[in-house]
């Protein structure tokens, strides 16, 4: 028989998440909103839980557990919370994850241990570009070989941006390919540019502007193996499945409890038959789009090339995400329309996915 529920070590860390979120993020989800800056002792917390340094070899500090499925359980959770703290919390692993993955033995010795130390450091990965017709296959953003250094020209936007002094992993074109290049963020050339959005009030993102950035030749990730993008935006698009899932759930949940509680004509509202079918059907497109996001995670965990699966896992999610926020918005009617209650806030994050490229990563 096939069984889809987590295993004891896997329900362990769910409910550890789900508590830390109900008592840390969810209370501080609108005032990171109102703020629009992420609160750093939340942070900090969450980093003391070891949620992305846990996934990191063990020979650079972090716990050697790394495992898809486990980190869509926490992605789940802690969006479920807010997404834009769950964003920030799970920033290091923008630059943890790829540096495992491709990074040299003397880029995994320098970057690595700062991601398990003893204070939280984000991470910080540029793939999305301002332009209508972006493709992560054939970047406008270019990198070219001049002697002992490449030269970074092109731009990024919805570049998380908190505060640490590690450097930003930019993706560019270069022979052909896409790869990866690291650049400090003090770098000669390197503009950034804060952003003002819809959703995601409490998350730092910038545009970046490279204009002739030099960097050394072995700035580049892999040295001269290079990296594999086109992985990485596979992880990158189930964790996002994983995040929308638990804004998704957030949603459905605020409007369950308002239906059962608000009464019209002397009885609750979820009593009515348009009220009961819209969260039934929440409940239904929230599961499936949680299923697809498993099944691409343990494709990944199996070693399986998950692209397809990983698309269609983050495609279902964010539509879900939108539909289930848009959802809780009408439940509440007018109150779901004001900045007292949480919905509103949900549906302008939940907006955001249709442009989110590589956000978190596991």
């Amino acid at each position: 028989m096939i069984g889809f529920d987590p295993t004891d070590e896997q329900a362990l860390i769910q409910d550890t998440v789900r508590q830390f979120v109900a008592k840390e993020v969810r209370p501080r989800s609108r005032e990171c909103d109102e703020a629009r800056a992420l609160s750093k002792d939340v942070l900090g917390q969450a980093h003391e839980l070891g949620l992305v340094a846990n996934g990191l070899p063990e020979a650079f500090g972090g716990g050697g557990e790394r495992n898809a499925v486990t980190s869509c359980l926490i992605a789940e959770e802690l969006a479920w919370g807010d997404l834009s703290l769950a964003l920030g919390i799970l920033s290091p692993s923008l630059l943890g994850v790829p540096v495992m993955d491709f990074g040299s033995q003397a880029q995994q010795q320098e970057l690595l241990p700062s991601l398990c130390g003893d204070s939280f450091e984000p991470g910080c990965l540029a793939v999305l570009e301002p332009r209508y017709d972006h493709d992560p296959a054939r970047l406008a953003t270019t990198a070219s070989r001049e002697g002992d250094e490449w030269v970074l020209e092109g731009r990024k936007c919805l570049v998380p941006w908190l505060d640490g002094s590690g450097p930003v992993l930019v993706a560019a074109r270069e022979g052909g390919a896409s790869q990866l290049f690291l650049v400090p963020r003090a770098a000669k050339g390197l503009t950034a540019t804060p952003e003002s959005n819809l959703g995601l009030g409490g998350l730092p993102t910038v545009e970046l502007a490279l204009e002739g950035v030099r960097i050394p030749a072995e700035a580049r990730l892999g040295g001269e193996r290079g990296s594999r993008l086109h992985d990485l935006l596979a992880r990158g698009r189930v964790a996002g499945a994983a995040a929308a899932v638990g804004l998704a759930r957030a949603s459905f949940e605020l409007a369950r409890d308002y239906a059962r509680e608000r009464e019209a004509f002397g009885v609750p509202i979820a009593t009515k038959q348009a009220i009961a079918f819209k969260l039934a059907d929440m409940a239904i497109e929230i599961d499936a789009a949680r299923l697809l996001t498993w099944e691409a995670a343990f494709a990944l965990d199996q070693g399986e090339d998950a692209t397809r699966k990983a698309r269609l896992a983050f495609d279902k999610a964010r539509r879900t995400a939108l539909q289930a926020s848009d959802g809780a918005v009408q439940v509440l009617g007018g109150h779901g329309y004001i900045r007292d209650y949480l919905p509103e806030m949900h549906l302008r994050n939940a907006g955001g996915f249709q442009n989110f490229e590589a956000l978190c990563l596991l």
